[in-house]
Protein backbone atom coordinates (compact mmCIF):
# COMPACT_ATOMS: atom_id res chain seq x y z
CA UNK A 1 0.00 0.00 0.00
CA UNK A 2 1.44 3.64 -0.74
CA UNK A 3 2.47 5.66 1.82
CA UNK A 4 0.16 8.28 3.30
CA UNK A 5 2.25 9.50 5.81
CA UNK A 6 2.68 13.18 4.93
CA UNK A 7 -1.05 13.52 3.86
CA UNK A 8 -2.02 11.76 7.14
CA UNK A 9 -0.03 14.31 9.41
CA UNK A 10 -1.89 17.24 6.93
CA UNK A 11 -4.96 15.50 7.99
CA UNK A 12 -4.35 15.14 11.65
CA UNK A 13 -2.90 18.96 11.84
CA UNK A 14 -5.99 20.94 10.06
CA UNK A 15 -9.82 20.85 10.59
CA UNK A 16 -10.19 22.49 7.53
CA UNK A 17 -10.55 20.53 4.55
CA UNK A 18 -12.00 21.00 1.26
CA UNK A 19 -13.54 18.33 -1.22
CA UNK A 20 -13.76 18.76 -4.85
CA UNK A 21 -15.49 15.65 -7.33
CA UNK A 22 -16.22 15.08 -10.46
CA UNK A 23 -17.76 12.22 -13.06
CA UNK A 24 -14.86 9.65 -12.25
CA UNK A 25 -16.35 9.44 -8.51
CA UNK A 26 -19.74 8.86 -9.50
CA UNK A 27 -18.79 6.24 -12.72
CA UNK A 28 -17.12 3.83 -9.71
CA UNK A 29 -21.02 3.70 -8.84
CA UNK A 30 -22.39 2.98 -11.82
CA UNK A 31 -23.67 6.34 -13.30
CA UNK A 32 -23.74 5.87 -17.26
CA UNK A 33 -22.49 9.29 -19.34
CA UNK A 34 -25.86 9.70 -21.24
CA UNK A 35 -23.85 9.28 -24.45
CA UNK A 36 -23.84 6.84 -27.64
CA UNK A 37 -27.07 5.02 -25.56
CA UNK A 38 -28.40 2.33 -27.55
CA UNK A 39 -32.29 2.75 -28.09
CA UNK A 40 -34.71 5.94 -28.64
CA UNK A 41 -32.34 8.46 -27.97
CA UNK A 42 -29.45 7.55 -30.09
CA UNK A 43 -30.12 9.89 -32.62
CA UNK A 44 -30.01 12.93 -29.63
CA UNK A 45 -26.51 14.16 -28.38
CA UNK A 46 -26.82 15.66 -24.85
CA UNK A 47 -26.26 19.63 -26.38
CA UNK A 48 -29.11 19.34 -28.31
CA UNK A 49 -31.27 18.40 -25.21
CA UNK A 50 -29.26 20.04 -22.27
CA UNK A 51 -30.26 23.40 -23.61
CA UNK A 52 -32.36 26.51 -22.58
CA UNK A 53 -33.94 26.25 -26.31
CA UNK A 54 -34.50 22.69 -26.71
CA UNK A 55 -36.70 22.94 -23.73
CA UNK A 56 -38.08 25.94 -24.88
CA UNK A 57 -38.96 24.47 -28.07
CA UNK A 58 -40.23 20.88 -27.01
CA UNK A 59 -40.20 20.89 -22.89
CA UNK A 60 -41.91 17.11 -23.41
CA UNK A 61 -39.55 15.69 -25.08
CA UNK A 62 -36.40 17.16 -22.86
CA UNK A 63 -38.64 16.04 -20.11
CA UNK A 64 -38.47 12.66 -21.19
CA UNK A 65 -34.74 12.66 -21.98
CA UNK A 66 -34.30 13.21 -18.01
CA UNK A 67 -37.20 10.79 -16.62
CA UNK A 68 -35.46 8.37 -18.47
CA UNK A 69 -31.84 9.37 -17.52
CA UNK A 70 -33.53 9.85 -13.45
CA UNK A 71 -34.84 6.27 -14.26
CA UNK A 72 -31.79 5.08 -14.87
CA UNK A 73 -29.53 6.25 -11.69
CA UNK A 74 -32.63 6.06 -9.53
CA UNK A 75 -31.18 2.74 -8.24
CA UNK A 76 -27.29 3.51 -8.32
CA UNK A 77 -25.60 3.31 -4.80
CA UNK A 78 -22.93 5.47 -3.12
CA UNK A 79 -19.75 3.72 -3.04
CA UNK A 80 -16.78 3.78 -1.12
CA UNK A 81 -15.34 6.79 -1.85
CA UNK A 82 -18.80 8.75 -1.17
CA UNK A 83 -19.07 6.61 2.20
CA UNK A 84 -15.14 8.05 3.30
CA UNK A 85 -16.44 11.90 2.16
CA UNK A 86 -19.05 11.25 4.57
CA UNK A 87 -16.80 10.09 7.67
CA UNK A 88 -14.53 12.78 6.40
CA UNK A 89 -17.06 15.62 7.22
CA UNK A 90 -18.28 13.94 10.66
CA UNK A 91 -14.69 14.05 11.53
CA UNK A 92 -13.30 17.71 10.47
CA UNK A 93 -15.14 20.80 12.00
CA UNK A 94 -14.61 22.61 8.27
CA UNK A 95 -15.16 20.44 5.74
CA UNK A 96 -17.20 21.42 2.56
CA UNK A 97 -18.05 19.50 -0.16
CA UNK A 98 -18.34 20.70 -3.52
CA UNK A 99 -19.01 18.66 -6.73
CA UNK A 100 -20.11 19.07 -10.17
CA UNK A 101 -21.42 15.82 -10.55
CA UNK A 102 -25.84 16.00 -10.69
CA UNK A 103 -26.81 12.70 -9.66
CA UNK A 104 -27.41 13.35 -5.86
CA UNK A 105 -25.48 10.72 -4.70
CA UNK A 106 -23.09 12.59 -2.51
CA UNK A 107 -26.40 14.03 -0.45
CA UNK A 108 -27.80 10.23 -0.80
CA UNK A 109 -24.08 9.11 1.34
CA UNK A 110 -24.85 11.22 4.02
CA UNK A 111 -23.00 14.71 2.73
CA UNK A 112 -24.66 18.14 4.05
CA UNK A 113 -21.98 20.53 3.78
CA UNK A 114 -22.35 20.06 -0.33
CA UNK A 115 -22.18 22.64 -3.04
CA UNK A 116 -23.82 21.55 -6.38
CA UNK A 117 -21.93 23.53 -8.99
CA UNK A 118 -24.09 21.97 -11.69
CA UNK A 119 -27.42 21.25 -10.03
CA UNK A 120 -29.33 17.86 -8.91
CA UNK A 121 -30.94 15.92 -11.45
CA UNK A 122 -33.47 14.64 -9.03
CA UNK A 123 -34.48 18.08 -8.42
CA UNK A 124 -37.09 20.66 -10.36
CA UNK A 125 -37.07 24.34 -10.22
CA UNK A 126 -40.24 26.31 -11.43
CA UNK A 127 -39.64 28.62 -14.60
CA UNK A 128 -41.59 31.46 -12.64
CA UNK A 129 -41.44 31.46 -9.05
CA UNK A 130 -37.33 29.43 -9.08
CA UNK A 131 -39.18 27.13 -6.27
CA UNK A 132 -37.55 23.82 -5.72
CA UNK A 133 -38.80 20.83 -5.43
CA UNK A 134 -37.49 17.09 -5.44
CA UNK A 135 -38.78 14.34 -8.26
CA UNK A 136 -41.19 11.71 -7.02
CA UNK A 137 -39.61 9.01 -9.02
CA UNK A 138 -42.12 6.12 -7.86
CA UNK A 139 -45.12 8.33 -9.49
CA UNK A 140 -44.85 7.99 -13.35
CA UNK A 141 -45.29 11.28 -15.16
CA UNK A 142 -48.28 11.68 -17.22
CA UNK A 143 -47.78 15.18 -18.01
CA UNK A 144 -45.33 17.69 -18.35
CA UNK A 145 -44.90 18.94 -14.36
CA UNK A 146 -46.05 22.39 -13.28
CA UNK A 147 -45.44 24.25 -10.19
CA UNK A 148 -47.99 25.37 -7.44
CA UNK A 149 -48.05 28.86 -9.04
CA UNK A 150 -48.83 27.25 -12.03
CA UNK A 151 -45.47 27.80 -13.71
CA UNK A 152 -43.34 24.94 -15.35
CA UNK A 153 -41.20 23.31 -13.77
CA UNK A 154 -37.30 22.74 -15.66
CA UNK A 155 -34.84 20.03 -14.11
CA UNK A 156 -32.86 22.43 -11.19
CA UNK A 157 -29.28 21.72 -13.69
CA UNK A 158 -27.26 24.02 -15.09
CA UNK A 159 -27.92 23.73 -19.12
CA UNK A 160 -25.18 23.93 -22.27
CA UNK A 161 -25.01 27.81 -22.35
CA UNK A 162 -26.16 28.72 -19.13
CA UNK A 163 -23.87 30.25 -16.68
CA UNK A 164 -23.27 28.32 -13.09
CA UNK A 165 -25.67 30.04 -10.14
CA UNK A 166 -22.91 33.04 -9.40
CA UNK A 167 -23.58 32.38 -5.66
CA UNK A 168 -22.64 28.93 -5.50
CA UNK A 169 -19.64 29.68 -7.94
CA UNK A 170 -18.94 32.41 -5.53
CA UNK A 171 -19.26 30.43 -2.25
CA UNK A 172 -16.67 27.90 -4.16
CA UNK A 173 -13.57 29.85 -4.84
CA UNK A 174 -14.02 31.37 -1.34
CA UNK A 175 -14.41 27.96 -0.05
CA UNK A 176 -11.48 26.74 -1.95
CA UNK A 177 -9.12 29.92 -1.07
CA UNK A 178 -9.77 29.37 2.42
CA UNK A 179 -8.99 25.64 2.90
CA UNK A 180 -5.97 24.11 4.23
CA UNK A 181 -6.31 20.29 2.48
CA UNK A 182 -7.78 20.49 -0.79
CA UNK A 183 -8.95 17.39 -2.38
CA UNK A 184 -9.75 17.21 -6.14
CA UNK A 185 -11.18 13.55 -7.38
CA UNK A 186 -12.53 11.84 -10.46
CA UNK A 187 -12.80 15.31 -12.69
CA UNK A 188 -10.17 15.63 -15.78
CA UNK A 189 -9.41 19.26 -14.50
CA UNK A 190 -10.38 20.64 -17.77
CA UNK A 191 -13.79 22.01 -17.51
CA UNK A 192 -13.90 25.59 -15.83
CA UNK A 193 -14.31 26.80 -13.77
CA UNK A 194 -14.50 23.83 -11.50
CA UNK A 195 -10.91 23.29 -12.90
CA UNK A 196 -9.71 26.56 -11.34
CA UNK A 197 -10.98 25.47 -7.65
CA UNK A 198 -7.68 23.42 -7.08
CA UNK A 199 -4.91 26.10 -8.39
CA UNK A 200 -7.32 28.85 -6.36
CA UNK A 201 -6.28 26.72 -3.17
CA UNK A 202 -3.21 25.84 -4.27
CA UNK A 203 -2.55 29.59 -4.24
CA UNK A 204 -4.08 30.05 -0.88
CA UNK A 205 -1.57 27.79 0.62
CA UNK A 206 -3.29 24.47 0.75
CA UNK A 207 -1.90 20.93 0.57
CA UNK A 208 -3.65 19.97 -2.75
CA UNK A 209 -4.35 16.24 -3.16
CA UNK A 210 -5.68 14.70 -6.66
CA UNK A 211 -6.81 11.44 -7.07
CA UNK A 212 -8.06 10.38 -10.45
CA UNK A 213 -7.68 7.31 -12.59
CA UNK A 214 -5.33 9.17 -15.13
CA UNK A 215 -3.13 12.00 -15.40
CA UNK A 216 -4.86 15.60 -15.77
CA UNK A 217 -3.47 19.10 -16.44
CA UNK A 218 -3.13 19.76 -13.31
CA UNK A 219 -0.95 16.68 -12.30
CA UNK A 220 2.47 18.24 -12.25
CA UNK A 221 1.00 21.25 -9.88
CA UNK A 222 -0.69 19.37 -7.03
CA UNK A 223 1.39 17.99 -3.76
CA UNK A 224 0.53 14.41 -4.00
CA UNK A 225 -1.21 12.55 -7.11
CA UNK A 226 -2.65 9.28 -6.45
CA UNK A 227 -3.62 7.61 -9.74
CA UNK A 228 -6.24 5.04 -9.38
CA UNK A 229 -9.81 4.37 -8.06
CA UNK A 230 -11.24 7.08 -5.55
CA UNK A 231 -13.63 3.66 -4.53
CA UNK A 232 -10.10 2.16 -3.49
CA UNK A 233 -7.94 4.87 -2.49
CA UNK A 234 -9.88 7.06 -0.40
CA UNK A 235 -10.64 4.16 1.86
CA UNK A 236 -6.90 3.39 2.67
CA UNK A 237 -6.33 7.01 3.18
CA UNK A 238 -8.74 7.15 5.54
CA UNK A 239 -7.45 3.56 7.11
CA UNK A 240 -4.13 5.23 7.29
CA UNK A 241 -5.13 8.47 9.07
CA UNK A 242 -7.39 6.44 11.63
CA UNK A 243 -4.25 4.51 12.37
CA UNK A 244 -2.19 7.30 13.33
CA UNK A 245 -5.20 9.31 15.03
CA UNK A 246 -5.33 6.42 17.45
CA UNK A 247 -1.79 6.29 18.57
Amino acid sequence: MMDYSQLVEKMKSTQCVTVLTGAGVSAESGVPTFRGEAGLWREYRPEQLATPDAFEQDPKLVWEWYQWRRSLIYNVKPNRGHDVLVKMERKFKDFHLITQNVDGLHYLAGNRNLLELHGNIMRHRCVSCQKKAYADMTEKQEALPHCSCGGLYRPDVVWFGEMLDPDVLNQAFDLSSQSDLFFVIGTSAVVQPAASLPLIAKKGGAYVVEINGDPTPITSLVDLSLIGRAGEILPQIWKAYMHRSQE
